[in-house]
């Protein structure tokens, strides 16, 4: 059994112990399941192409990307869906700041955006030392500091002109842009392709995933913003990622997979798609769990709420 070891030995005991009576992959009734009991995911649409980068905000209302189809998509707190934006710059991972701005990772030119509730769009960064991006792909905002950690895959996209990465930009990388800045700094320069990012709301803890070594890793965060100390979590990659109140952490790809902060695989969520791409905690409660998976997006409601 592989565990994060930077939480406390007695937290480890007792989150291991809730495991050994930790629910089968379709017993979401037990009383230690996630899931509300009885609940399955509920369909919200299909007309879409590719869901992805669910992120909410302070009211609860979740913005989701449809990258095909250069969309960014609002689910608000009533159930109801609009259009926030389009074109959208090819938007694939999105996270809310403090200030109520929506963090995006447009790949189309290689960019994060800043987008304004009002849809006013500001460049965060364009590359790194003149060299072209890879294609930002999820992201993360430490809170209080509001420094940015992002992942930055390779995956050719049909739209680009370009048909392999930039050589002199060294591989796949995660990056640290800190508050204020201009330049972001390579944090990790030892993964395959880092994927989905998510971190605790007490900016101590970053997970990332490197979905091309199928692992996640989880890494603690110094005062300057380092990533320091990584830590093998689990054996499976992720495409996007989120956190619970708990400290559980979901993974996506085949479905939702739930695992405690120790590393324990506590529930697996079926849900009806090829393949399960992102998730966040919605709702004025945080307590629904809103998934993007291919052509759909999902609802499900959960007995534990997000982290904030």
């Amino acid at each position: 059994m592989k565990y994060c070891s930077f939480y406390p030995l007695a937290a480890v005991g007792v989150l291991l112990l809730g495991a050994l009576g930790a629910v089968s992959a379709n017993a979401q009734s037990s009383s230690n399941s996630v899931v509300v009991a009885g609940a399955t995911p509920r369909l919200v649409s299909r007309q879409f192409s590719f869901t992805e980068g669910p992120a909410v905000d302070k009211a609860g209302n979740v913005f989701f990307t449809d990258q095909p189809n250069n969309r960014i998509w609002k689910y608000d707190t009533r159930g109801q869906l609009s259009i926030f934006l389009e074109p959208a710059g090819r938007a694939n991972g999105t996270y809310f700041d403090q200030q109520g701005n929506l963090l995006a990772c447009a790949d189309e030119h290689n960019q994060l955006w800043s987008i304004a509730p009002n849809g006013t769009v500001t460049v965060r960064l364009r590359d790194v030392q003149g060299h072209t991006l890879n294609g930002p792909n999820d992201l993360w905002v430490r809170p209080k500091t509001g420094g940015i950690y992002f992942t930055d895959p390779y995956y050719q996209r049909p739209y680009w002109t370009r048909q392999a990465p930039d050589p002199d930009l060294g591989g796949q990388k995660v990056y640290y842009l800190a508050a204020n800045q201009t330049t972001a700094v390579p944090m990790d320069d030892k993964l395959q392709q880092p994927n989905g990012i998510i971190g605790t709301p007490d900016g101590k803890l970053l997970y990332v995933a490197d979905i091309g070594a199928g692992k996640t890793y989880c890494y603690q965060i110094g005062p300057d913003g380092r990533l320091q100390n990584r830590q093998l979590f689990v054996e499976q990659g992720s495409d996007g990622m989120t956190i619970d109140r708990q400290g559980n952490v979901y993974l996506t790809g085949n479905g939702v997979t739930v695992y405690s902060p120790a590393g324990q695989k506590i529930e697996q969520i079926a849900i009806p798609e090829k393949w399960t791409a992102n998730v966040c905690f919605a709702g004025k409660k945080r307590d629904t769990l809103f998934i993007t998976a291919s052509e759909a997006v999902y609802v499900l409601p959960m007995r534990v709420r997000g982290a904030q």
